[in-house]
């Protein structure tokens, strides 16, 4: 049994991760604990608040009980928002406090890209404009091209956990770039999980969406490989283990 743990702000798409656990077979076990948000605002000052140390230790304690085997903050806006340097200081920290690897979702879509071979993404964020450039900056940090990069400036992650799969098909369509080999989704306040297939079905290319990254690089610091191609193009690369 391999025990993946994931620390997630507050609640807004928390249900993709039951499903996904679903979706991966009985072997791996996926253990949620929610972390105070503090204010619910997509603003700088806001998202360095809701990411640091003294919030996401508070919630080790529990995935360590649970038997996690690693340990990943499920929030990219609450991650790459410190920069590349303070965003991997502030997973060391995780990983510290926690005594388990540990990684974040904006390193996980950087990782994720890699796995896919891609060069060139588009970025469909649901954040304001300045948030969302701040992600882009953070992938040209990990050597990935951003080819364009859309913003619906939302505010709150309460609202954008109200999309539905008509909202979620619109903003990839309204993002994607011919020239982008991957469309990314970043925010883990989407419900992404049961749509993956329909939006690479209509975009024709692989499509990278924050909470199923979340749970790939979970598996890949506990050093699992799941097929899996009811969660997108990621989760069909070798090796494989089959479910």
């Amino acid at each position: 049994m391999t025990a993946l743990g994931f620390l997630y702000p507050g609640h807004s798409a928390e249900d993709d991760y039951p499903r996904i656990e679903q979706l991966l077979g009985s072997d791996v076990r996926v253990e949620l604990v929610h972390t105070d948000i503090g204010e619910d605002a997509h603003r700088v000052d806001a998202l360095l608040e809701m990411g640091s140390a003294g919030r996401l230790a508070a919630g080790v304690q529990e995935l360590r009980h649970a038997g996690a085997d690693a340990v990943v903050w499920a929030c990219t806006s609450g991650s790459f928002v410190y920069g590349w340097d303070g965003a991997q200081d502030q997973v060391r920290a995780l990983a510290q406090t926690a005594g388990m690897p540990a990684s974040s979702t904006s390193f996980a879509f950087a990782h994720a890209v890699r796995e896919l071979g891609a060069r060139r993404v588009a970025v469909g964020a649901t954040y304001p404009e300045d948030v969302a450039r701040l992600f882009a900056e953070f992938l040209r940090s990990a050597g990935v091209e951003v080819v364009s990069v859309s913003s619906s400036g939302i505010i709150t992650a309460a609202e954008v956990g109200t999309w539905g799969e008509d909202e979620l098909l619109a903003l990839a369509r309204n993002s994607d770039h011919p020239d982008a080999e991957a469309l990314l989704l970043p925010d883990t306040a989407l419900h992404t999980a049961a749509h993956i297939p329909a939006l690479e079905k209509e975009l024709g290319k692989p499509v990278l969406t924050a909470n199923q990254v979340t749970v790939w690089e979970a598996l890949r610091l506990a050093d699992r490989r799941v097929n899996a191609p009811e969660l997108g193009a990621l989760f069909t690369r070798e090796p494989i283990v089959q479910v």
